[in-house]
């Protein structure tokens, strides 16, 4: 039986009550004046008035309160072949040694950290050395082109920039060292110091006065004792900026605050994700994204889990089995991924061959999130892993689920193509253009109710305004999450597309995403995408991509004119779906998330930026070559 019903709503009769007992999970340096202070902020503030450190609740108190030979961290990089393990007692050892570091370089509470890391442990290790600080760290995706990271030194004007040579890629080795100088000479806010760590697979060029050797600095302030105690700020100061992926000119930068964000993530580790403290738990994701903010670092942490950091792919490092490797390796209860890893494991090996040598009997639940998992993927990995499988749905905004299915209270039942439904917090509502609420069934722009939970964003950094301007403003008293889709009569939701990807073909308003559910079912096809294509008759017309599975000997034409077919079947005339194209990959920020804005621009003949979170902008000229090959660019 699941107590689901019950708990949403409770959290409706009294929310303040509800987040105030959550809260008491919490250590406090001083308790708050108020749960909910609704006249603070843009919309309210939580936990007015309380004093906390984020660190000091992530690491400090499970060493005091006797669990400091348990594993905090477990470091697993296929590309360097290195494995480290560190205890929350050897974890609290670096991080109050290297927060003293930064003390050094003059980074105090309230300043701004720049961290521009690949997937180690000293990335998560400097994040907490920060929130001990009371610092505001700002993590900007290792690898990104020098003119971002500028946009974002500006933006957040560090005091100090930590960085480490270079990262490691299939196949390739990135040197950040050259791109964080350019960024740096492209600003015009310049830091005062960059902590730079060297790795033997490229090791960089320091700057006399500005760069520090990071394994150096911290070598010398263990020699001489120095440590940083933690450091109380305000329950509503910033504990991270997080810039949300593909911007382009200002950056938004995503604030999230110190308290309200640990009462959530402690919250979704139990009553969510049904994980107790100690379990390992492991997000394969990146701390460059919110994912790996919240949990990879922040909520196993808080938790008193071991989390995983994960410095490889799901597949080519070395195969399509690595991912089974690390969970029959370290034990791990839990999986959290996004559904493109899956394909991508699916694609190069469909009928799960790897799966079947490694014991996989410690593994009870797989989530996915990030993109819209699609029905074809969740049987797949239920077949091949014979567990739960588990699709929510959230933003870089929220910093954890919107809607999902609660493990920890209960599973209810799977409805496939929905994430389940909305979380306590989230009071979810279908609205149309004049703001007023639809049918059941019927879709229309997914908004939540204001004010937002514990966890989301207060506000953009330093910008109120384009906060107003970007969330609350099209929807008065709601914020617009810019999703698209629609409630059933049992409240489960359904995220159809982004609203820019609804398509108006002759009239009639189509979702991408029920179209790529249909695509993706097709026993050939390992990934898709649909976009809406410039059409003078009608206004738009999707055009289908497709990527086929591994060992597909059913030639490319066949099958296209099998997935139109099935469409067409499927949704009818209406639907007016005649493109398909296959492609060898579709392209795809470094998150996983299908860049579809970019292609239907390809597709459109219309200028384009190469988004800067791309995985590989050779992907673009590909899609363009297919596009031409069928006849559809330049037509």
């Amino acid at each position: 039986m699941t107590r689901y019903h019950e708990i949403y709503q409770g959290w409706q009769k009294d929310p303040e009550t509800f987040w105030g007992k959550a809260a008491e999970e919490i250590d406090w340096v001083r308790r708050w004046d108020k749960v909910f202070d609704a006249g603070a902020g843009v919309y309210g503030h939580w936990f007015a008035g309380a004093q906390c450190n984020t660190c000091y609740n992530c690491v400090d108190r499970h060493v005091e309160a006797g669990r400091g030979e348990q594993a905090a961290l477990i470091y697993d990089s296929p590309v360097t072949g290195v494995k480290r393990s560190y205890s929350y007692a050897g974890l609290l050892d670096e991080v109050s040694v290297l927060a003293a570091v930064l003390a050094s370089l003059g980074l105090g509470k309230g300043d701004r950290a720049i961290l521009y890391m690949p997937m180690i442990p000293e990335a998560v290790i400097a994040m907490l050395a920060c929130a001990r600080l009371g610092a505001i760290h700002s993590v900007v995706f290792g690898g990104f082109a020098a003119k971002e990271l500028a946009t974002r030194i500006d933006d957040a004007k560090p005091k100090v920039i930590l960085s480490a040579s270079c990262g490691i890629e299939p196949g390739r080795v990135v040197a950040y060292k050259p791109l964080l100088d350019q960024a740096i000479d492209l600003s015009a806010s310049k830091p005062q110091a960059c902590l730079v760590l060297q790795r033997e697979q490229a090791e960089a060029t320091l700057s006399a006065g500005r760069d520090h050797d990071w394994a150096k600095a911290v070598d010398q302030a263990r020699a001489a004792g120095k440590k940083a105690d933690c450091v109380p700020v305000s329950a509503t100061d910033p504990l991270y900026i997080l810039y949300t992926s593909g911007t382009t000119g200002q950056p938004k930068g995503v604030v999230r605050d110190n308290g309200g964000h640990m009462v959530a993530l402690k919250w979704t580790m139990q009553n969510f994700y049904g994980i107790a403290p100690g379990e390992v738990y492991w997000a394969a994701s990146d701390v460059g994204w919110v994912v790996g903010h919240s949990y990879i670092v922040y909520a196993p942490l808080l938790h008193g889990c071991t989390s995983i950091v994960f410095e490889g792919k799901p597949v080519g490092t070395p195969d399509a089995g690595t991912f089974w490797r690390v969970i029959s390796e370290h034990g791990v209860s839990a999986l959290f991924t996004a559904p493109t890893a899956f394909r991508a494991i699916k694609k190069e090996d469909p009928k799960g061959t790897f799966i079947g040598r490694y014991d996989l009997s410690c593994l009870r639940t797989l989530f996915l999130a990030g993109e819209r998992a699609d029905p074809d993927t969740i049987h797949w990995a239920e077949e091949m892993l014979k567990v739960p499988v588990i699709d929510h749905w959230w933003q870089t905004e929220t910093g954890w689920a919107i809607a999902g299915n609660p493990v920890g209270l209960g599973a209810l039942p799977v409805k496939y193509g929905s994430p389940t439904v909305a979380m306590p917090g989230y009071d979810v509502r279908i609205l149309d253009d004049a703001c007023k609420e639809v049918a059941r069934g019927k879709m229309g722009a997914i908004s939540i109710r204001l004010p937002l939970p514990p966890g989301c964003l207060p506000t953009l950094w330093q910008n109120d305004e384009r906060f107003r301007e970007s969330y609350l403003d099209e929807y008065p008293g709601y914020y617009k999450t810019a999703d698209a889709g629609f409630m059933d009569e049992d409240d489960y939701l359904y995220i159809m597309a982004r609203t820019d990807d609804i398509i108006n073909v002759a009239g009639h308003r189509l979702s991408t995403g029920g179209m790529e559910e249909i695509l993706a079912s097709h026993p050939d096809v390992a990934e898709c995408a649909v976009i809406g294509i410039a059409d003078k008759l009608k206004g738009q017309v999707p055009a289908g991509f497709i990527v086929m599975k591994s060992g597909v000997e059913k030639p490319a034409a066949e099958i296209e004119k099998e997935v139109v077919a099935l469409v067409r079947e499927k949704l009818g005339p209406v639907a007016a779906f005649k493109i398909a194209v296959t492609v060898q990959r579709l392209p795809k920020t470094r998150s996983g998330k299908i860049l579809r804005g970019t292609m239907r621009q390809i597709a459109d003949s219309e200028d384009y930026k190469v988004p800067a979170t791309i995985d590989d902008p050779a992907i673009l000229d590909e899609i363009a070559a297919e596009l031409k090959a069928h006849g559809i660019l330049g037509r």
